[in-house]
């Protein structure tokens, strides 16, 4: 054990602090000026989850969460919990998937889909919007030939992540929202 975590002794379980923080983060701590990981955000749900879980399941839920998504700093700093490995488990235990190219399209511009069209030399879709655009990669082209040219992925929730942030929406509403 370290002398960090001798300040979360009287925790349920030890926060996440990446090895690589800034050594400077824990004079704050000692002086004052920043403040640890909330106890109440190292206690687990009646799932098992942490509240950075949740925090992270209600990101996903938002529509917007790709393998590409940047993490904020709150979910180790507030939360305590490494987001990139907690998201991978999440996944391992169902609570949320991968999904295919194909599903993942939307995530993709107009441009970068015509783009892929035309190296596979695809013809017809240069007036085409969006929309029309994803309806003729679906017709035209199969997953795997997707799957060369698009990297990002969407995530998205199953029913049990989504079960997961209903029965917890106290740890939602106390979370800060900026202009929802």
């Amino acid at each position: 054990m370290t002398n960090h975590q001798s300040i979360y002794d009287d925790y349920p379980e030890y926060p996440y602090i990446n090895p690589d923080r800034d050594p400077k983060w824990f004079k704050k701590l000692e002086l004052g000026t920043v403040t640890r990981v909330p106890i109440r955000n190292m206690q687990r749900t009646p799932e098992n989850l942490l509240p950075g879980d949740i925090i992270l399941l209600w990101r996903i839920d938002l529509g917007t969460f790709t393998n590409e998504t940047w993490y904020p700093k709150y979910f180790e700093y507030d939360y305590g919990i490494d987001a990139p490995t907690r998201l991978q488990w999440l996944i391992e235990q169902k609570y949320a998937f991968v999904e295919s190219a194909l599903n993942s399209l939307k995530h993709v511009s107009g441009t970068e889909i015509k783009a892929i069209l035309k190296q596979l030399g695809v013809s017809g879709y240069s007036k085409l919007k969006k929309d029309e655009l994803t309806e003729l990669v679906k017709k035209t082209l199969t997953e795997e030939q997707l799957n060369e040219f698009i990297s990002i992925r969407g995530i998205h929730l199953t029913e049990k992540g989504k079960d997961a942030l209903t029965n917890n929406p106290e740890i939602i509403e106390r979370h800060p929202k900026k202009n929802l």
